[in-house]
């Protein structure tokens, strides 16, 4: 099979990534004596520089990892939480029906850089500086500016100037930038310099480790965050200046932690995704649904298998809306909803039609939680709201660009225009079988105002809660949002070999499950699975403001063929087709039984690439 390039293939080391520098600083960590874990983390900082509009150093991080030395498969949750001051009843005295989809109402602790450092402490091998030093270069003398991250600032412009005038300072210090130009963040680079300089007062490498964690959650950075959302109001999509509610505090008393991986076997292979406080868990309850189904005998591309697909990824995520959120806050029967006996309940709905409805399965004890997410559901989609949400392949869904209607008045049309891009994604694995898959995201630069002293903005995942009472994902204190960030990691006969995933926040599990599915059951090597045709459903409630969903709704690549594309509407679907290589943004890298390592990247938006040897 022709494909767009060649699937890498080694046995030193191989990383992948959403942008071709990450994925270079990445290998050069492991050139340089360095495994898994140290490449990730240094091509995870280079891609807040070089992928602003999409990630940054305020933002959040879930990875999914397997040690060679502990042999154990652990998530690293690097999802901050919501401040101790974030109530209802705060935001519900702000006026609030949802949570806005930018602005500093929105933000939860930053997790990104604190995992990094407790992965790097405890399963990495390199310093501080090591790990920084690339971030800190294309930072200080400029990295050349994706043409994207052009347009989103020309986009956003005048509402810097206007509104938020950190931003301006950092994005248009001398006027809009030039696409493929070289670009710098002093005031960032200054930051991660600092950051260093601190940790080199620690005794050791885990003691400068320690130094570098306090400095960011304890020392400078969150002082210069309590300060800034102490002393502002800013704009948000709402389309009202609102105060944050993060402090010091909040980051003071926050730390990255490891979880078990929610698990299903599957055909030989056992697929570990994060727990139930991320969205991970949709593809295993989708994995239980079209195990009954023979999978094999579909053309991959033909209208019978995107049916299929859609329609069990409907199911898994309907249940997504009802029953998931952070364990440590609320029930969530995961068992029962990954057991054979609901499977096959589920399965019995999947027909020859397109469903319309959402459809939660029943668990009992659970009835009244459905019911209020049902009657939620309905009360947001008859909403007329409009945000920026997560930049998640906006360009994507022009329906619902332009259902959404001006609440936040014109100002708010600049970042309404300007959602365009994804988050961002890396794999690797190293010649001793440490394998990591990561999906870093949040503080991009359309989230919030750039905090001054530090060169970045805060996050904007709060919008996920719920701001009614008693629903799995509802706003408290302390709690972690039901993010879409959604890392793979699945094991054959138990011994680990692949990683994969893609940005794109809902979207996230569909592509990926297409990908796992094309090569399990269709013999695809990971490149090839990368290059077909891609689709997705919006049939469910977002998870970003406003909180929107398109019941029926399906989207494909125009490269399914005007036959197959005829037959999905004939089937009941609402078809949205989109260009050909316009959907996902996967990344995979896999480590067979003889120790040859393989990795592949997206051709999708020019940007991504996968290195080895």
């Amino acid at each position: 099979m022709f494909t767009t390039r060649p699937e890498i293939q080694g046995t030193f080391g191989v990383v992948t990534s959403t942008h071709w520098i990450a994925s270079a600083v990445g290998m050069s960590m492991l050139e340089r004596g360095g495994n898994a874990f140290d490449a990730c983390a240094a091509a995870a900082f280079v891609l807040q520089v070089v992928e602003p509009h999409l990630n940054g150093l305020g933002g959040e991080v879930p990875a999914i990892f397997h040690s060679a030395r502990t042999g154990r498969t652990e998530v690293l949750c690097g999802q901050g939480v919501a401040p101790a001051a974030a109530t209802i009843a705060h935001y519900r005295s702000e006026g609030l029906d949802i949570v806005p989809g930018s602005g500093l109402l929105a933000t939860v602790t930053p997790g990104s850089f604190d995992a990094w450092m407790m992965l790097l402490a405890d399963h990495g091998t390199m310093r501080v500086r090591d790990v920084l030093a690339p971030a800190i270069f294309y930072a200080r003398h400029g990295h050349p500016m994706l043409p994207r991250v052009a347009l989103e600032i020309a986009k956003l412009g005048d509402f810097f100037r206007k509104e938020w005038p950190t931003s301006a300072a950092t994005w248009l210090p001398n006027g809009p930038p030039q696409a493929r130009a070289l670009f710098s963040n002093p005031v960032l680079a200054r930051t991660y310099e600092h950051l260093v300089k601190t940790a080199e007062t620690g005794k050791g490498r885990k003691g400068e480790i320690k130094a570098a964690r306090r400095a960011f959650s304890n020392g400078f950075v969150a002082a210069a965050i309590d300060k800034f959302c102490r002393t502002q109001a800013v704009m948000d999509a709402s389309g009202r200046k609102h105060r944050g509610v993060l402090t010091g505090h909040d980051m003071a008393k926050w730390r990255a932690s490891y979880d078990a991986p929610a698990t299903y076997d599957y055909h030989g292979w056992t697929v570990c995704k994060t727990p139930a406080w991320g969205q991970g868990p949709v593809l295993l309850q989708a994995l239980s649904i079209l195990r009954g189904f023979d999978l094999a005998s579909l053309d991959p591309n033909g209208a019978d298998f995107v049916h299929l697909v859609t329609e069990a990824l409907k199911l898994g995520f309907a249940d997504r809306e009802a029953y998931y959120g952070d364990p440590d806050f609320c029930d969530v029967p995961l068992e029962r909803l990954l057991s054979e006996s609901y499977a096959k309940k589920r399965r019995a709905l999947v027909g020859p039609a397109a469903s319309r409805e959402l459809r939660p399965g029943a668990v009992p004890g659970f009835a009244r939680q459905v019911a209020e997410t049902l009657k939620l559901g309905g009360a947001v989609q008859a909403m007329n709201a409009a945000g920026i949400g997560e930049p998640t392949m906006a360009h994507l869904a022009p329906g619902v660009a332009k259902s959404r209607a001006t609440v936040g008045g014109p100002t708010m049309g600049h970042l309404r225009s300007a959602r365009r891009g994804d988050t961002v994604h890396i794999d690797c694995i190293d010649r001793w079988g440490n394998m990591i898959s990561a999906t870093p995201s949040g503080g991009w630069l359309q989230s919030s105002p750039v905090i001054p002293e530090l060169g970045f903005a805060l996050n904007t995942r709060a919008q996920m809660f719920w701001l009614t009472p008693g629903l799995p994902a509802s706003l408290a204190p302390g709690k972690r949002p039901r993010t879409t960030l959604s890392p793979t990691l699945a094991k054959f006969n138990g011994a680990p070999r692949l990683v994969f995933g893609t940005p794109g926040g809902d979207q996230q599990d569909q592509w990926q499950l297409a990908l796992f599915l094309r090569h399990v059951h269709h013999g695809m090597n990971l490149q090839e699975a990368i290059d077909q045709p891609l689709f997705h459903t919006a049939h469910f409630p977002s998870s970003f403001y406003p909180r929107a969903a398109r019941p029926g709704h399906l989207l494909v690549e125009e490269s399914f063929g005007k036959k197959n594309i005829a037959e999905l509407k004939r089937r009941g679907h609402q078809v949205e087709v989109a260009p050909a290589w316009s959907a996902g943004r996967l990344t995979a890298a896999s480590r067979e039984g003889d120790g040859i390592l393989r990795a592949a990247a997206t051709p999708r938006l020019m940007q991504a690439y996968a290195i080895g040897r």
